[in-house]
């Protein structure tokens, strides 16, 4: 049996993602313990061949435009709300799948997935992105050094359902509001982070690692 990862390629870097999940399936044959194949997801009939579900960063804005006037919307909806499939929201697919925003709320019709409040572009414009070592140690084992890239990123600024939602990783410090800066959380099978490596090598071991966790188990 074949585990399909669908990559959501509305808009954004969906062809980075999948570059990069081919090259972990590749180069951890051995390690997982399913067979994967990965696939962009453009319309309803390729989602039906999804077990899980990458949304990718990108223009969140665009993707719900996109999503809705294609009438994609309602499929998307229920693929992430299957309590069998697996969906992993990065940077935009984090607002995407969030319940609530607190900022620029009606440019988004968001999945209403993650029951956690996000602010989009949470640390300023381009100018201000910035890169910080991060340890994701405690849910992906052994990574303790992580380059991670904030660019115009969002920021979990609530959780809505702390009996379902797991915070995985804070930044140091709040932002201007005195709000903790969350940039990782998960609710069971579904999973956002707003995390850009600024190492390709370093970037395929940990989406190795998220394949094998969260999608293998």
């Amino acid at each position: 049996m074949t585990v399909v990862i669908g990559v959501l390629a509305l808009q954004g870097a969906f062809i980075e993602h999948v570059r990069h999940v081919e090259k972990c399936i590749v180069e951890n044959r051995d390690f997982y313990e399913k067979k994967l194949s990965v696939m962009t997801v453009k319309d309803k009939n390729q989602l039906a061949q999804c077990d899980a579900l990458i949304i990718p960063g990108g223009e969140s804005t665009a993707m719900s435009l996109i999503a809705e006037r294609t009438g994609f919307y309602d499929d998307l909806y229920a693929f992430v709300h299957n309590p069998s499939k697996v969906t992993w929201g990065t940077c935009a697919g984090m607002i995407y799948i969030s319940q609530q925003l607190s900022n620029e709320e009606k440019l988004v019709k968001t999945l209403n997935l993650l029951k956690v409040k996000v602010k989009r572009n949470a640390f300023g414009r381009q100018a201000q992105s910035s890169t910080r070592i991060c340890d994701f140690s405690n849910f992906i084992p052994h990574c303790n050094d992580f380059p991670a890239t904030f660019i115009r990123a969002p920021v979990i600024e609530e959780v809505l359902d702390p009996e379902h939602v797991q915070v995985l990783y804070k930044l140091d410090g709040k932002d201007n509001g005195g709000q903790e800066l969350i940039v990782a959380a998960k609710q069971k099978k579904q999973y956002s982070c707003d995390i850009i490596s600024s190492g390709i090598g370093r970037k395929r071991y940990t989406v190795s690692r998220l394949v094998h966790q969260r999608i293998c188990s």
